[in-house]
């Protein structure tokens, strides 16, 4: 009896050895471990490469640049406990180390440091041909034609015979497939020189309003150019296009597509509420949604303070004096993968460093979807675990309570 005994408890804690070691893997935050709903009732299907989504406070993505130089040990800090999934912006720290892929690749390899789990994205633009890394460091104005097999790659104005170009950024060509060959292989490696999880494209128009009667060649060779990137950097890596919600020939490229409410009409009530059906229709095609929210955008005194290159003082007042309002935007349309980025620009002083305490305030899963206060109206309400929101998108007024 006492030897049946013994064996008893040894198979007791063998399965208690067992039961404890898979309740450990369960519990990891991987994309292919955890089930989110969408707000219809149906399930989200993540991707490998996506990064560890949660609802335990609100989803925060981050994007950045500072040409001058690298980030400081305690800055990277204070990103990396804001968030798992950032962008090294077109120009970061350029002037530091020679080029922005290099200046990413460092940044990659401290964050990474911290957290081996974020999710980092390099920076290339499809439309103006930034000279900030390597590879496009002779398109300038000043260099270009000592490089006949680049300038071909530029758009021609045809009445003048000059290359197209915006305050002497040139313009790319998309119409050109030797172009569109050769940006594929170039963004490619720069996704492999920073050793970013993925990119992030901007520019996504191709300039189709300078060549109108051309507009069905101008989307379909963006779309084509964007699912040949894809294929080139695997299904390993995130392509997240900017503005690329409903664009019907680059959505199937995608993995994730940003919201820029760079402009008063990207604002707009009738925006917001398009949007918000582009976040459920991302989610239910299992690709993340970005929440970009500039609020220089919302006052024309504010964009001219960030045009003369103001310290960005008096745009951070206004960053926390219209935080509720956005957050409540977001937070009415938000979706599983869903991520918001908050500030007055691009660059590191306009808002990454800044401290929003109501961004770390516990959240919790949405109970459902939004709802319409009266059937045209624009007050809209939503209940999360620990938070109720409402807002009013035609007076630009919400209200968050938080509830313990």
């Amino acid at each position: 009896m006492k030897q049946i005994s013994i064996l008893l408890l040894i198979a007791l804690c063998s399965s208690c050895h067992v039961f404890k070691k898979n309740t450990t893997h369960i519990s990891e935050e991987t994309p292919t471990q955890k089930t989110f709903l969408i707000s219809d009732g149906s399930k989200f299907e993540p991707k490998n490469s996506y990064p560890n989504f949660n609802w335990n406070v609100t989803p925060q993505y981050c994007m950045f640049g500072d040409g001058t130089r690298l980030l400081s040990s305690k800055e990277v800090k204070t990103i990396a406990a804001k968030t798992n999934f950032i962008c090294i912006e077109k120009h970061h720290a350029h002037k530091a180390v020679g080029y922005a892929e290099i200046g990413a690749k460092e940044e990659i390899a401290a964050f990474k440091a911290i957290n081996p789990n974020i999710k980092a994205l390099f920076y290339f633009n499809s439309a103006y041909a930034w000279p900030f890394t390597s590879y496009n460091e002779n398109f300038k104005k000043n260099k270009i034609d000592d490089y006949p097999e680049l300038k071909k790659f530029i758009l021609v104005n045809k009445e003048t015979g000059e290359l197209v170009h915006r305050n002497n950024t040139l313009c790319f060509d998309v119409l050109n497939p030797e172009f569109r060959t050769w940006w594929v292989k170039t963004v490619a490696q720069g996704v492999k020189d920073s050793k970013a999880d993925g990119v992030f494209i901007d520019q996504m128009h191709g300039f189709v309003w300078l060549r109108n009667d051309r507009k069905r060649e101008v989307e379909q060779a963006m779309g084509e150019m964007m699912l040949n990137l894809k294929k080139a950097i695997g299904p390993d890596k995130i392509l997240l296009g900017n503005n690329a919600s409903g664009v019907k020939d680059v959505f199937p490229a995608i993995d994730a597509a940003m919201f820029e409410h760079y402009n008063n009409k990207k604002l707009s009530k009738e925006n917001l509420l398009e949007e918000w059906g582009y976040m459920l229709a991302n989610a239910k095609a299992g690709k993340i949604s970005v929440f970009r929210i500039g609020v220089e955008a919302e006052k024309e005194e504010a964009s001219q303070t960030l045009i003369k290159g103001s310290t960005g003082t008096s745009l951070e007042g206004l960053s926390k004096e219209r935080l509720e309002y956005y957050q409540a935007c977001f937070l009415i349309g938000a979706q599983p993968y869903s991520y918001f980025q908050y500030g007055w620009g691009w660059r590191l002083h306009t808002g990454p460093l800044v401290d929003y305490p109501e961004l770390l305030k516990p959240l919790g899963a949405p109970k459902g979807a939004y709802k319409r206060v009266t059937e045209n109206g624009w007050e809209f309400t939503r209940e999360f675990e620990h938070a109720s929101v409402w807002v009013d998108t035609e007076k630009m007024q919400a209200k968050i309570e938080w509830i313990k």
